[in-house]
């Protein structure tokens, strides 16, 4: 069995993304689940068929679905290898387990199974296991970005299948190393290969794959004459041989072409035919990026009530298979849908899913180059290990041939010694010294993803105990600001128009966070919440806090005026400030986010809640510690019934 492409970066085209997901999962028909365990149990089996019976079991019923439960249904295949004295069948276990670990993104222990794999179908003389380990091992490297040492595996592979004619799969992966590359007249070149020596050998499925490979090609050349006869001719030859998933991956195909010629009853068609195999096949995640797209379809063709419907199917699918890109699909369909409704209270509902989703998976790709930089060194350590097992042996086997040789050539024994220590020596030290360097360039960069997501101090913390502790701050001046009718303003504007005018504001907001030293806390909708003195307590936190306060109120008032100049709708912004003790510490432990509690942070609400458009609101105990301040000027407002506090004192503060 060998492991496929799962994920290129030039999938953020909506095509690649569709087909080479569920492509990459395509290893050979499915077959009876009872026929395939009821050949594994008969005992009158030879051990490779039996063997080879339930690894297509565990693949065909769990792999893809429920790769824990293949994990360990694959421990099976180890004890029949020792029972049977048949080794071959713990090389299929351990493939099984390490493209199990590939699915749960646990790509260390993966490499390790495999490489088990490997040494068992190389001592055994197998070339076809072996060729196809390479390959797995391969696909590993090219998903983490190394894609030269993918291409040495990847040639490796061929070199062996050469030798018992069997390459096309080979071709097709370095193929898709060029793809993600975005080298389109390289990876054609390959997939062409592959074609031909498929054809040639009569490998249907093959043949069917190939072909539906150079259909994305010419799709994203928008060859679309071509890409769709590339994608019936694989279509007709899975409906052949009855493989259903390569079916719904050419119909798919054949839907997002038609999408993108604009023909909507076209792809509408096709899409639903994608969606019927994927119902009967149980693929979840086609299902919900189906009805996602054909959400997206009726939207666009004003036919609200059924976007709705798919996109809200798409949404709750997509949430149980925990598919964040599906979700943010799904989420932004509802947004547009309701926001053409007038319904502005459900399309900020869902504008809020989109952004706190974006930032789960932005999130999760700090994460993902996190792991990458963690496999990275485990990489390297594993090298360095390796070059120095092989500088021991090598340093015995000298050993030896100058004890054979003392008697005659003692002297120059000795000197030939000392030279190969000394050059290995060398050569190691050169190695060491060198991957320190590239461990330290890995170390800086996981550091810098770390400072953007906490304060230095906290980061710090966090690396030397491994937590980092609440603290409690009794001076902190919050910020919170708002922007007043966003429901009304955010209705003339496109959600493209939307997202990007929140996102130019915040951006300077961060700029101006970051020249007053005050601590960015988090977005929630519409509203931007930050905090002076902390994580680092100063004495001029409370005027900084003002300052950047009206320096934002002054961003707003001018953004306001070129928007409206043009034509273009614009934002108001209320600001509110108040000085107090508060806690702050870490929230969660995966995907965590440092975060500050207590009354002082609801207090500052009602402090923006009670401001006005274009000024910045403080309390009386900010008043106190910057009524004095020469650079500030103050007008006081008296009491003002602030909700669930009563009257409280309230100032306008403005540079004097």
């Amino acid at each position: 069995m060998i492991l496929k492409n799962s994920k290129t970066s030039i999938l953020k085209k909506l095509l690649i993304a569709f087909i080479i997901y569920h492509s990459s999962l395509i290893i050979g028909v499915a077959q009876n689940l009872d026929t395939l365990y009821t050949i594994w149990q008969d005992e009158s089996q030879s051990d490779s068929t039996r063997a080879k019976s339930y690894n297509d079991y565990v693949e065909d019923g769990f792999l893809y679905s429920n790769p824990d439960s293949a994990y360990v249904l694959a421990e099976a295949l180890h004890i029949y290898a020792t029972n049977h004295n048949f080794s071959k069948a713990s090389a299929i276990g351990y493939n099984l387990q390490g493209i199990a670990m590939v699915i749960r993104g646990n790509y260390a222990s993966a490499l390790e199974f495999f490489e088990k794999s490997l040494a068992i179908y190389e001592e055994l003389g197998d070339k076809s296991g072996a060729a196809g380990i390479m390959n797995n091992i391969g696909r590993i490297h090219e998903d983490k970005g190394n894609y030269p040492t993918a291409i040495k595996y990847y040639t490796s592979s061929i070199a062996l299948k050469k030798e018992i004619g069997q390459i096309s799969v080979s071709l097709t992966n370095i193929g898709n190393v060029y793809l993600a590359q975005n080298n389109l007249p390289r990876a054609l070149e390959y997939y062409e290969s592959g074609l031909a020596l498929s054809e040639e050998a009569g490998n249907k499925q093959s043949t069917a794959n190939c072909l539906n490979n150079i259909g994305i090609i010419y799709s994203l050349q928008a060859n679309y004459p071509c890409a769709k006869d590339y994608f019936e001719e694989s279509l007709a030859i899975f409906k052949t041989i009855g493989d259903k998933r390569g079916t719904s991956n050419s119909l798919a195909g054949l839907g997002l072409l038609y999408k993108n010629k604009g023909d909507e009853l076209r792809t509408i068609e096709y899409l639903k035919k994608t969606q019927a195999i994927f119902e009967e096949i149980g693929d979840n995640y086609g299902i919900a990026k189906v009805l996602s797209d054909l959400g997206s379809i009726y939207q666009e063709q004003g036919k609200f009530k059924l976007a709705i419907d798919h996109c809200q199917k798409s949404l709750t699918l997509a949430e149980e298979i925990e598919i964040l890109a599906t979700q943010v699909d799904a989420c932004q369909c509802l947004f547009d849908t309701y926001k053409s409704l007038g319904d502005g209270e459900k399309a900020l509902l869902y504008l809020e899913k989109v952004q706190m989703l974006n930032k789960r998976l932005n999130a999760e790709e700090t994460a993902k180059k996190l792991e990458q930089m963690e496999f990275a060194k485990v990489m390297m350590a594993d090298s360095i290990a390796k070059a120095e097992e092989a500088r021991l042996i090598e340093e015995e086997h000298r050993e030896e041939v100058r004890q054979k040789n003392q008697t005659r050539n003692a002297l120059l024994g000795a000197v030939l010694l000392l030279m190969v220590l000394a050059g290995g020596l060398y050569i190691c030290w050169r190695y060491v010294r060198k991957s320190k360097a590239i461990l330290q360039v890995e170390k800086d960069r996981s550091e810098n993803l770390l400072l953007n997501i906490l304060p230095e101090e906290i980061a710090q913390e966090l690396k030397e105990k491994g937590k980092a502790d609440a603290r409690h701050f009794e001076m902190v001046s919050i910020l919170f600001t708002d922007f007043k009718g966003f429901t009304e303003q955010s209705a003339k504007l496109s959600a493209t128009e939307l997202v990007t005018e929140i996102n130019h504001c915040f951006e300077a907001f961060d700029s101006i966070m970051e020249k007053y030293g005050i601590e960015k806390i988090k977005t929630i909708g519409d509203a931007y919440m930050a905090a002076g003195g902390l994580p680092v307590p100063s004495d001029d936190s409370v005027k900084n806090a003002v300052l950047a306060a009206l320096e934002m109120q002054a961003f707003i008032i001018n953004r306001k005026a070129e928007n409206e100049s043009s034509g273009k709708a614009a934002f108001e912004m209320r600001v509110g400030i108040y000085t107090g003790p508060v806690v702050a510490g870490i929230v969660g432990v995966k995907k965590f986010q440092y975060d500050i509690w207590g009354d002082t942070v609801n207090t500052a609400s009602l402090m923006e809640n009670s401001g006005k458009v274009g000024k910045v609101n403080i309390s009386q105990t900010t008043y106190e510690l910057l009524k004095n301040d020469a650079d500030l000027s103050f007008e006081s407002r008296g009491k003002i019934e602030a909700k669930g506090k009563g009257e409280m004192e309230m100032y306008f503060v403005s540079k004097a």
